[in-house]
């Protein structure tokens, strides 16, 4: 991932080159190739590479184009041919990403964005139109953040610069923390109030006088794709993540994979094998890196990962996760951390992981976020009998009803009642336990950000889509906001690519009927039927198993001191986010063993640790908006 920073003056005062070196030290270290930059009397970008690819290479940004516009574009593109076909220009001609996508530009303006497939963010700053118009990939893969006020807009791949040199503290957006408490914040939101990000698939465009948000790309509800046999849609599917991987192997040195036992990784590294058997890959090899803890006793993943090793002929790294089960309490204030997720991998997962390394020119990694969530690796029957009720088509619904009941082994009118409860609002079903707030949260500040708190959790509206395509875009939202909250780590750099997340898979996957996905008593059913052969059967008719880790428990017990000392006198407390008494409560219980969930009070430790460090910076003011102050202190009054 490259990096790209701009700052614009709306009026004519420059910029200087003091800030402007400022920058650079902040942002060099995650760009390493060498940097470029464009300057004008009110315009500084700069742009810090980090090369994949040979073409890359070749590339000058900032990109100046004919209409005098700057443009500056960190992504891979994946549908080069198609775009130079559209502009009606020769396949054959040698052409960087970035000039294809000034054209696009300069043909289609923001019509572009929807033609461009892959992992992209881009700048095009226009001096004769006074306008800055910012830009990510559907999936939001690639990060782009953005501030302004009164005199200036400045955007930027990392957040760091934004905060730390904008000359003043920011107030705490508590909506992110508490959507970093409960699963994952909204896309367009960063922890700091006046600086976001622009959100996935969609566009800003800034002048002096405002800032336009609009979306440029949504999956299409009345796309159907509708075969007659289980072979076509087999055959499509394998196509379709044929693809999806070949897009993700291209780099001029080795790819690297994670590979576990699971279906995800396991089916990506064996796709990528047999892509890599034809010469259809533009690397010269895939290397896999595996990750094993023999003190988790219900966790062995180790048989499942070596038969994929042994079938492709190949042993990859292994990495001992051991080591890294006593979880860091410990204050973080040699850096910054732009967010609470930003204290990176535990030290010594980094060291093995730059050991496998080694000299090797490895600078891409492929993961497998998104299989599960889209292959239907969660069995629900939900959004098929959902669309089955909503359409009406009651002898259907009650023939599948029955065979579910007998696969779960509940009575058919539980599972019509779990159907026929998500298109109810959660005013008149209640919240799922699982979704429900921490119990040691303040109340107002519970009742202030419930919709965050609660996974932004929506009903499926009867009259409009398919309640399984709705179920689709719900899902593919949380991808985006769980992507968004993705550190950026200086100390072990790879680009990050998610072949589960392609634009078209996952088009696809939305528009095939979800009895393809998931059958009664088939988890994956279709993701099993289409790699049959190519996946090893061990791992393709792996029964799913719940995994609960001990570690957490351990370091609780390991660190109560510290975990007491630290609930003493918190940030999170006097911002009225946590009541610090129930807090000490929910420690103690979790350090006796007591059922409950453990990822919300570990989240609630590191966004208190986060916010020592932030203020420690003089990046916060340690207060919230002036509103939500009043708020806390008639609530306090009123305790409550």
């Amino acid at each position: 991932m490259s990096v790209q920073f701009g700052k614009w003056n709306f009026s004519d005062e420059p910029i200087g080159p003091e800030f402007f070196g400022k920058v650079r030290a902040m942002i060099s270290a995650y760009g390493p190739d060498p940097s470029m930059s464009y300057s004008a009397p009110a315009v500084d970008i700069l742009y810090h590479p980090f090369h994949t690819t040979r073409e890359s290479r070749l590339e000058i940004q900032p990109h100046t184009l004919k209409s005098g516009a700057i443009l500056t574009w960190d992504g891979r593109l994946d549908n080069q041919r198609e775009l130079l076909r559209a502009l009606g220009r020769s396949t054959a001609e040698d052409a960087t990403e970035v000039s294809i996508v000034a054209q696009a530009w300069e043909r289609w303006d923001t019509e572009s964005f929807s033609k461009l497939i892959g992992d992209w963010a881009l700048s095009v700053h226009t001096p004769a139109k006074q306008e800055t118009v910012l830009a990510r990939d559907a999936l939001g893969v690639r990060p782009l953040y953005y501030a302004a006020d009164s005199r200036s807009f400045t955007w930027s791949t990392l957040l760091d610069p934004l905060v730390l040199l904008s000359g003043k503290t920011f107030e705490i957006e508590q909506e992110y923390i508490a959507g970093w408490l409960a699963s994952f914040p909204a896309s367009h939101l960063t922890p700091y109030v006046g600086i976001r990000a622009v959100p996935p698939g969609s566009f800003v465009r800034a002048d002096a006088r405002r800032i336009e948000v609009a979306r440029y790309w949504e999956l299409d509800p009345s796309r159907r794709i509708r075969y007659r046999t289980d072979r076509e849609y087999e055959e499509h599917f394998r196509t379709m993540f044929q693809t999806a991987v070949r897009r993700r192997l291209c780099s001029d040195g080795p790819v690297l994979a994670e590979l576990s036992g699971g279906m995800d990784s396991s089916s990506i590294v064996c796709m990528a094998d047999q892509i890599l058997s034809r010469g259809d890959a533009r690397t010269p090899r895939l290397d896999t890196v595996s990750y094993y803890d023999d003190t988790e006793p219900n966790w062995n993943e180790r048989p499942y990962f070596t038969i994929v090793e042994k079938k492709r002929g190949r042993k990859g790294c292994h990495i001992d996760l051991s080591s890294a089960t006593s979880l860091e309490f410990t204050e973080t204030t040699d850096r910054f951390l732009a967010t609470p997720g930003s204290r990176g991998r535990n030290q010594a997962v980094t060291r093995q992981f730059r050991t496998a390394l080694g000299s090797e020119p490895i600078r891409v990694l492929l993961s497998g976020i998104g299989g599960d969530e889209f292959t239907g690796g969660l069995p629900t029957p939900v959004p098929e009998l959902a669309d089955l009720f909503a359409r009406m088509h009651g002898r259907r619904l009650a023939h599948q009803l029955a065979r579910w009941a007998l696969v779960q082994k509940k009575p058919w009118i539980e599972i019509l009642r779990q159907v026929l409860k998500r298109f109810f609002p959660a005013d008149i079903v209640g919240v799922p336990e699982f979704s429900r707030p921490a119990a040691w949260l303040h109340p107002a500040f519970v009742r202030r950000q419930s919709a965050a708190l609660t996974g932004y959790e929506r009903r499926i509206q009867l009259l409009g889509p398919l309640p399984s395509f709705q179920e689709f875009r719900f899902t593919l939202e949380a991808i985006r906001r769980q992507l968004g909250c993705a550190a950026v780590s200086s100390e072990l750099l790879l680009e990050r690519r998610y072949p589960y997340l392609d634009r078209d898979f996952l088009e696809f996957l939305s528009a095939i009927p979800r009895e393809q996905l998931v059958r009664p008593g088939e988890r994956r059913s279709l993701m099993r039927r289409a790699l049959a052969g190519i996946v090893p059967d061990e791992l393709l008719n792996r029964k799913r198993k719940a995994f609960v880790s001990r570690s957490p428990r351990i370091a609780i017990d390991a660190h109560w001191d510290r975990l007491v000392a630290i609930s003493q006198n918190m940030v999170c407390a006097s911002l009225g986010i946590v009541n610090p008494k129930a807090f000490q409560d929910a420690l103690a219980r979790a350090r006796s063993g007591a059922p409950m969930s453990i990822v919300p009070l570990m989240r609630t430790v590191q966004v208190e640790l986060w916010l020592n460090n932030v203020r420690g910076h003089t990046a916060v003011s340690g207060e919230t908006a002036p509103e939500t102050r009043t708020r806390c202190l008639r609530d306090a009054a009123l305790g409550i």
